[in-house]
């Protein structure tokens, strides 16, 4: 008599534990819920009267970096402000003066280069934003850090140091 009560227990622990994972990993209404898997929706046209809307300044191409000036003028309030976004951005590799000595920067391999270098005031400023926000070192990150309305604060800085 133990043995066919052990049984049926058995036997129905099984049956109650086979409805709980059937209804666990099915569920009722999972068979007909919808859903969009990424990449699978199609977005709609936009709706009449929709503006487009301005896509943020883009880095000049390699060809055309030499052809472009700063749009801003160096004044001490310039340089000020690329100072302060410096101090955002560019002073834990390129240390406070510029030499490439920041205390991030010292464990790079190669080292940040020395921003008052001949090399790096040799460049045109078109030249000097590709390299300061595309160079070694720097690609991909700070393209998508630095935003365009820092830049070329940033490039009349660094002129400043090179001084």
């Amino acid at each position: 008599m133990k043995k066919i009560a052990a049984a049926l227990v058995i036997f129905a622990t099984l049956i109650v534990a086979g409805l709980f994972g059937l209804v666990l990993y099915n569920g009722p209404r999972m068979q007909i819920q919808q859903h969009l898997r990424a990449y699978q929706w199609v977005q709609p046209p936009p709706v009449d009267g929709v503006v487009p809307v301005t896509l943020p300044e883009q880095l000049p191409s390699m060809e055309a970096a030499p052809a472009v000036r700063n749009p801003l003028p160096d004044t001490a309030e310039n340089r000020q402000r690329g100072r302060v976004y410096y101090h955002y951005y560019c002073i834990f590799c390129h240390g406070n003066e510029g030499a490439g000595n920041g205390p991030v920067g010292e464990s790079y391999m190669p080292v940040p280069a020395d921003l008052r270098s001949k090399r790096v005031t040799r460049y045109g400023d078109g030249d000097l934003l590709r390299n300061m926000l595309l160079g070694i070192g720097h690609e991909p990150v700070l393209e998508g850090v630095v935003p365009p309305r820092h830049r070329w604060y940033l490039v009349t800085y660094v002129r400043s140091l090179g001084r």
